[in-house]
């Protein structure tokens, strides 16, 4: 590829990047809708170049905003806005990343242009140069929440709940997650993957706390990996593939697997018990729930499917009662945070009443299709304590058939449930609490 070409990649991806930047922190939009859209017309490479770019800013934002604010004397408005992102991106290369400075300024002032900015062109480049002249990359500010990279909203809650832990689970949520392997033990055993990936030299390390996991030691195309059409595994955080153990499904039981999409639960339990009478998978999202089937069919697994509030039961349930009930609540995915940065710019403070007290009704409708001396799991990725602990303590002291079956031998009715942080083993931050219908 000639200079000029690879100087042309270059602009449109910060142009790029400075645009999905703009929809998800402008527009409120989900990285998972607008990040795929803008790779579309590039190599893998530039692919993963521009997630690495538009996450890195996520991670770094409140970092980048302070800098932001020091050396723009005041915000660009209506459709100058995207060059706030670009600048900011600017920065984000120079201070965290591997680009080259004299690419990060050159390429980054000429994105100006895909940007309808052109008559901006001067003022980031002089941003640009005055940030690098006035060694800004070295000047981090002392306060602990910008250095977080958090929200002020959610690093209060995080730093009241775990005033002991703040810096190891701030740090944590920063990380870059593993990628997680779950074997698909219907058609591979552990030790046989394991020997296929040893046969390429794929490095990865085993979890004493997973039967099925595998941690691989840096990230790989997924789709090259062996088996991958076969079915022979799925991508599924050590967080998760923890819920179908828990959960115990026995021989010939009808198992309700609430809020499923996309499968990845669904799938462990067929996997754990083949057996079942049946495992029903509900979903609201029809769109979503298509993604359960497309699991189901790359793993070769069978099961119900339905399209369904988990509120409005009486809209899709026929009438008879599941032995098992998995409820992976909506919730903040506060746990999942270093997988998915936007979701921290995206979240509200305000969502949180919201979002507890649809968990609560949620979780007292599907309590009615639980037979008795049956179990319901409870799983967030939160790390709130009202969407886990504080709302399983509340239902048991309102549901006098409801009792808690510990899955740690540190549980009590006030203190029920497991809740795992991020970075823990590895995992994503994950909550679970097991409950039995007497």
């Amino acid at each position: 590829m000639s200079g000029h070409n690879a100087s042309n990649t270059g602009n449109r991806l910060r142009s790029d990047a400075a645009k999905v930047l703009f929809e998800i922190l402008e527009n409120g939009k989900s990285s998972r809708d607008c990040l795929p859209k803008a790779q579309e017309r590039y190599s893998e490479k530039d692919k993963a170049w521009l997630q690495e770019m538009v996450y890195g800013v996520l991670r770094q934002l409140p970092v980048l905003q302070y800098w932001l604010r020091q050396l723009l004397d005041k915000p660009l408005k209506n459709k100058y806005k995207p060059i706030e992102h670009l600048i900011m991106l600017g920065f984000y290369q120079i201070a965290f990343s591997r680009v080259s400075i004299h690419a990060a300024v050159s390429e980054t002032v000429s994105a100006t242009k895909a940007l309808n900015g052109i008559a901006l062109k001067g003022l980031v480049n002089a941003i640009l140069r005055n940030f690098i002249r006035q060694n800004f990359a070295e000047a981090i500010p002392e306060d602990k929440q910008i250095r977080s990279g958090l929200p002020k909203w959610i690093y209060k809650k995080l730093l009241t709940a775990y005033p002991e832990k703040i810096d190891s689970l701030v740090e944590a949520m920063q990380s870059r997650p593993p990628i997680w392997l779950r074997v698909n033990k219907q058609k591979i055993t552990l030790q046989k993957y394991c020997a296929l990936l040893n046969e390429q030299d794929i490095g990865f390390e085993l979890s004493a706390e997973h039967n099925d996991g595998i941690i691989l030691s840096k990230g790989q195309d997924i789709t090259t990996l062996p088996g991958f059409e076969q079915g022979w595994f799925a991508v599924q955080d050590g967080a998760a593939q923890l819920a179908a153990g828990y959960l115990e499904p026995q021989e010939n039981q009808r198992i309700l697997d609430c809020c499923a999409a996309p499968g990845g639960k669904t799938c462990h339990i067929i996997e754990t018990q083949t057996n079942l009478a049946e495992c029903v998978a509900l979903d609201i999202d029809a769109q979503r729930a298509q993604r359960i089937q497309e699991n189901l069919d790359r793993l070769g697994h069978k099961a119900s499917i339905l399209i369904g509030d988990a509120i409005k039961i009486e809209d899709w349930w026929k009438g008879d009662k599941f032995d098992r009930i998995l409820l992976d609540a909506p919730c903040s995915a506060t746990g999942v945070i270093r997988r998915h940065p936007d979701i921290k710019w995206l979240r509200k403070a305000a969502d949180i009443e919201v979002l507890t007290d649809l968990q609560f009704q949620i979780l007292t409708q599907i309590w009615k299709l639980l037979k008795s001396g049956g179990t319901l799991l409870y799983a967030t990725c939160s790390v709130l304590p009202e969407e886990n602990g504080t709302q399983i303590s509340r239902f048991l002291s309102e549901n006098a058939d409801a009792s808690l079956i510990p899955i740690t031998k540190f549980e009590s009715d006030s203190q029920p449930g497991r809740q795992i942080l991020p970075g823990e083993g590895q995992m994503d931050g994950f909550y679970y609490a097991r409950l039995l219908k007497s």
